[in-house]
C-alpha cells in the first residue's frame, strides 16, 4: 500500500475533488466526525471557521490517501479503519474531527482521510513535525501485522530522478506520456545528435521547444509543460555543464526565447490541432454526463422545493396554534368576567336592604371593592397576554432561525453540487483532450513534431520576419496610393485654373453685351412711362388698365434682364482649351465652390445646365464693364 499525506487548506476545493463522480466510478462518504453538517462542504466550512477564529493557522487540514496494492488484494473496511486509527495516534490527531471517503477508480479501491488540525479546546493547531517519517513507520508496522509487502519506493536510497513529483504526475495526466517515456525520447535524441543544430531539430521532432528561464536550458513541450533539459537526459555520465557547453556554441541562452514566449508559440500550434479534434468529437459522452448531472441535481432541487413547502406549512401551523392560544386566553378572561357579573347580580340586595345599603353607604363601599377587583383581574389578564405574546415571538424567532439554517444547508448543497458539476466537466474535458492527444501520436511514444524553422545565431524569430515583411509591403502600398493621389490633385488643380479663366472671360463678355442692350430699353421705358403718366393725367384718369399692362410688361422685362436664360454654346463654334470636366472629378473637399460653378455653368451636350450659383456681392467686390461703370449698379 502507498500512503500520501499533506497539510493543506482550501477545504471547499478538496471536498469538490473528493466528491467528483466523473474521475471515480464509485464515491462513498463513509464517515464525518466532529461537525454539525453531514456533508463534506459543510464540515470543512466549519473547520475552516474554527481555524480562522481561534488560530492563525492557514493549512488547517491534514489529508491522507491510502492506495493498496491490487496484486495483494483489496483491503477490508476494518483494515482501512485500523490504519486510520494508527495514523492519527502516531500524528497526535486522536479525537480530532475526521472525514472518511472511499473511491473506486479504474477498478481500484482507495481511501481518503481528512483530519482537522485545530484543537478547539486548546485553541491552537496541532504541530506535525516529521509526519512523513512517522507515516512510513506506521505503514511498515501495519504491513507487518497484516502480512502485506511494501513497494520498492519504501526502500531507502534509489535514484531520486526517477521519482515522480506532483507536477510530473499532472503532466502525465494531461498528456498521456509518462516521465519514463519523456526521458527515453530525449536521451535517444541526445545520443544520436552530432551537433547542437541536429539536437534542437530532434527535440522539435519530439514536440519540444528549447527555451531559457530561471535556468539556461529548459524544454517547453507542445502541451505547454516545462521541464529542465538535464533532468530528461537519463545518462549519469552527462552533467549539466556538458549540456551547456554543447549548446552554447550555436544556441546561447540570450538568443533563445523565454519560457512565456515559447509557451505562446506552442499554443498557436496546439490550438489548431485541438480545434480540429474538438470538431470531430462525439457528443454522446458529454450528453450522458450532463444527463447524469441533471438527474442528480433534480433530486437536490426536489429536496429544496420540499423543504420550502414544509417550512411554509410549519409557519402556517405555528401561526394557527398561536392564534388559538390568544383566543383561548381571551375567552377565559371573558368567561371569568361574565361569571363574576352573574354572581354579583345574584347577590345584589333588594327592597329594604337595598335602601338601607344606599342610606348607610354600604353599597358604595361594595361597588368600590368590585371595581378594584375588576382592575386587578384585568391587569392579570394583560400580564398573561404579554407573557404569551413574548413566548410566541420567541417561538417565531426560533422557527425562523431553524428554517434559515435549513435553507443555508440546502443552498450549500446546491452550491456544492454546482462546483462538483463544474469539476466533472473539467475532468471530462481533460480526459477527452488526453485521448485526442494519444490518438494524434498515432502509436508513437512522443508528441507530434513542432516543425519550427531553425534560426541562425543573432537573428530574430521567423514570425517576426513575416510580420516585418508584411509591414513593409503595406507601407509600400500606402506610399504608391499617396503618390497617385498627389498626381491627380495636381491635374485637378490645372483643370480648375483653366475653367476659372474661361468663366471669367465669358462673364466679362456677357456683362458688356448685356449692359449695351439693357440701357436703351430702360431709358425708353422710363420715357414711355412719363408720357403715359402725362396722358393719363390729361385724360382725367382714363387709360388705367393700359398703364397697368405696360407696367407689368416693364416689370417682366426687368426680371428677364436680372435672370438671363442660359443657353449652351454654339455647336458651330469650335471649343477652345481643355474640355469641361464633370464636377465629380474635382476635389470636393477643397474646391466645392469651383465644382458647383462648373456644374451649374452653361448647358452642354452632357445635359448640365440651369441657374448659375453666384457668390454674394460683398464676396465678389465691384464688377465693372469695359466702359468702367459698375455693372450691378447699372443693372
Amino acid at each position: 500500500m502507498i500512503p500520501k499525506a499533506s497539510q493543506r487548506a482550501g477545504g471547499q476545493d478538496l471536498a469538490t475533488h473528493l466528491l467528483n463522480g466523473f474521475d471515480n466510478e464509485y464515491v462513498e462518504l463513509a464517515e464525518v466526525r466532529g461537525a454539525v453538517a453531514s456533508d463534506l462542504h459543510g464540515a470543512f466550512a466549519e473547520w475552516e471557521a474554527i481555524a480562522h477564529n481561534l488560530t492563525r493557522c492557514r493549512n488547517y487540514l491534514y489529508s491522507l490517501s491510502v492506495n493498496p496494492d491490487l496484486g495483494q488484494g483489496q483491503l477490508s473496511r476494518a483494515q482501512y479503519l485500523d490504519y486510520a486509527d494508527r495514523v492519527e495516534k502516531a500524528l497526535g490527531l486522536a479525537g480530532q474531527p475526521r472525514a472518511l471517503v472511499f473511491h473506486i477508480k479504474d477498478g481500484r479501491e482507495h481511501c481518503h482521510i481528512v483530519w482537522s488540525r485545530i484543537d478547539a479546546r486548546a485553541g491552537k493547531a496541532i504541530h506535525q513535525p516529521f509526519d512523513h517519517d512517522k507515516l512510513m513507520m506506521v505503514t511498515r508496522e501495519f504491513a507487518r501485522d497484516h502480512g502485506l509487502a511494501l513497494p520498492e519506493g519504501y526502500a531507502r536510497g534509489g535514484d531520486e530522478r526517477k521519482k515522480k513529483t506532483l507536477y510530473e504526475m499532472q503532466q502525465q495526466k494531461s498528456s498521456g506520456i509518462t516521465k519514463e517515456e519523456r526521458m527515453a525520447a530525449v536521451t535517444a535524441a541526445w545520443k544520436r545528435s552530432d551537433s547542437p543544430r541536429a539536437f534542437v531539430r530532434a527535440l522539435e521532432e519530439l514536440g519540444y521547444v528549447l527555451a531559457t528561464g530561471s535556468r539556461p536550458y529548459v524544454l517547453v513541450d507542445l502541451y505547454g509543460n516545462m521541464n529542465a533539459l538535464p533532468k530528461l537526459i537519463d545518462d549519469r555520465s552527462v552533467r549539466t555543464k556538458d549540456i551547456r557547453a554543447f549548446l552554447e556554441a550555436e544556441f546561447p541562452p540570450e538568443s533563445l526565447p523565454s519560457v512565456d514566449e515559447a509557451k505562446a508559440l506552442v499554443a498557436q500550434h496546439r490550438q489548431a490541432r485541438e480545434d480540429f479534434a474538438r470538431s470531430q468529437r462525439d457528443g454522446k459522452a458529454l450528453d450522458r454526463l450532463k444527463a447524469a448531472q441533471a438527474a442528480r441535481r433534480q433530486k437536490v432541487e426536489a429536496a429544496q422545493v420540499a423543504l420550502r413547502a414544509r417550512q411554509r406549512d410549519e409557519r402556517a401551523a405555528l401561526a394557527r396554534d398561536q392564534l388559538a392560544a390568544r383566543q383561548a386566553l381571551k375567552a377565559r378572561y371573558l368567561a371569568e368576567v361574565r361569571r363574576v357579573k352573574a354572581a354579583r347580580a345574584a347577590a345584589r340586595p333588594t327592597g329594604l336592604a337595598a335602601f338601607l345599603g344606599r342610606v348607610t353607604g354600604v353599597s358604595f363601599v361594595i361597588a368600590k371593592i368590585h371595581k378594584h377587583r375588576d382592575a386587578q383581574r384585568h391587569a392579570a389578564y394583560q400580564v398573561e397576554k404579554a407573557a404569551l405574546a413574548e413566548r410566541q415571538a420567541e417561538d417565531k424567532r426560533a422557527l425562523a432561525h431553524r428554517q434559515a439554517l435549513q435553507a443555508v444547508d440546502i443552498a450549500r448543497e446546491v452550491r456544492a453540487l454546482a462546483q462538483i458539476e463544474a469539476r466533472e466537466l473539467k475532468s471530462f474535458e481533460v480526459a477527452q483532450r488526453r485521448e485526442e492527444r494519444v490518438r494524434q501520436r498515432a502509436g508513437h511514444d512522443h508528441m507530434p513534431a513542432m516543425n519550427l524553422a531553425l534560426k541562425p545565431r543573432g537573428r530574430s524569430a521567423v514570425p517576426h520576419k513575416a510580420k516585418d515583411r508584411y509591414r513593409k509591403r503595406d507601407h509600400q502600398r500606402d506610399d504608391d496610393r499617396h503618390d497617385r493621389h498627389a498626381d491627380r490633385g495636381v491635374q485637378d488643380q490645372e483643370i480648375v485654373i483653366t475653367v476659372d479663366r474661361q468663366e471669367k472671360e465669358k462673364g466679362s463678355a456677357l456683362r458688356a453685351a448685356f449692359a449695351g442692350s439693357v440701357r436703351p430699353a430702360v431709358k425708353e421705358d422710363q420715357r414711355g412711362g412719363r408720357e403715359e403718366g402725362e396722358r393719363g393725367e390729361r385724360s382725367g384718369g382714363r387709360g388705367g388698365d393700359d398703364g397697368r399692362r405696360r407696367r407689368r410688361r416693364r416689370r417682366a422685362r426687368e426680371v428677364a434682364a436680372e435672370v438671363p436664360v442660359q443657353r449652351g454654346p454654339d455647336p458651330g463654334t469650335p471649343a477652345t482649351g481643355l474640355p469641361e470636366v464633370h464636377w465629380t472629378e474635382l476635389p470636393l473637399a477643397d474646391k466645392f465652390r469651383d465644382a458647383a460653378r462648373d456644374r451649374d455653368g452653361g448647358g452642354d451636350d452632357g445635359g448640365s445646365g440651369g441657374r448659375r450659383i453666384r457668390r454674394s456681392r460683398s464676396a465678389r467686390g465691384p464688377e465693372r464693364g469695359e466702359d468702367g461703370k459698375d455693372f450691378e449698379r447699372e443693372r
